[in-house]
Formats: structure tokens, C-alpha cells, sequence
């Protein structure tokens, strides 16, 4: 499975962005998906994950409300809107793809897209 995310770019705090991930090839109706974040000298972490069906979501601590992660299975895509962008929130932002259950806080995922940046200016 490849993961493509779309949506990133340059933006002003306090604007909101909806960033994209689809696949290609093969559907990912039938795994659990999350986003992660990097920033410059940070290590990657989880943003947020959402069940196989939609009905469940976890966030990290530090998203604060201003985070909606969701996922359309007839478009086989998944999507995180972000409001009220903070120049925090600078960094590659990577979907991710797991077929295994678990827990929405497990870390390991098999499927990784190449990220999006996503640049908020003060």
C-alpha cells in the first residue's frame, strides 16, 4: 500500500487547513490510519488515529480540540482538519496505514506516506 498525503503548504496562525491521504493501488478501507507530525529537531509523534469504521478516535494531548480527524470510505481517503494553526504546528505531516487491531495509541504502523509540510508563519 502507498499513502499519499495532500493538502500542506504555507499558511498564517489562526488559519485552518485540511490536509489528505489516499492511497494508491490498494484500498485501506480495512485499516486503522493515523497521522503523525515531525518538526524540525523533533522526533515524529502521533497526532491522532482513527478506528477501521470511523466510530473511534484518539488525539495526543497537545492537539487541544483544535484537531478532527475523519475518513470517507467511499473515497477511500482520510483527512485531518486542523484550526487555528499555530506556528507550533510547523512540521511534515505523515498518514499512516495498519491492518493489525490494537490499541489507537499503538505507534507501529506497516504503511507510511511521504509526508506534507505544512509551514505556519506568525
Amino acid at each position: 500500500v502507498q499513502l499519499v498525503e495532500s493538502g500542506g503548504g504555507l499558511v498564517q496562525a489562526g488559519d485552518s487547513l485540511i490536509l489528505s491521504c489516499a492511497p494508491t493501488g490498494r484500498s485501506v478501507v480495512n485499516h486503522i490510519m493515523g497521522w503523525f507530525r515531525q518538526s524540525p529537531g523533533k522526533e515524529r509523534e502521533i497526532v491522532t488515529a482513527i478506528s477501521r469504521d470511523g466510530s473511534s478516535t484518539n488525539y495526543a494531548d497537545f492537539v487541544a480540540g483544535r484537531f478532527t480527524i475523519s475518513r470517507d470510505k467511499t473515497k477511500n481517503t482520510m483527512y485531518l482538519k486542523i484550526n487555528n494553526l499555530k506556528p507550533e504546528d510547523t512540521a511534515v505531516y505523515y498518514c499512516a496505514a495498519r491492518i493489525l487491531g490494537g490499541p489507537l495509541t499503538e505507534l507501529e504502523y506497516d504503511y507510511w506516506g511521504q509526508g506534507t509540510q505544512v509551514t505556519v508563519s506568525s
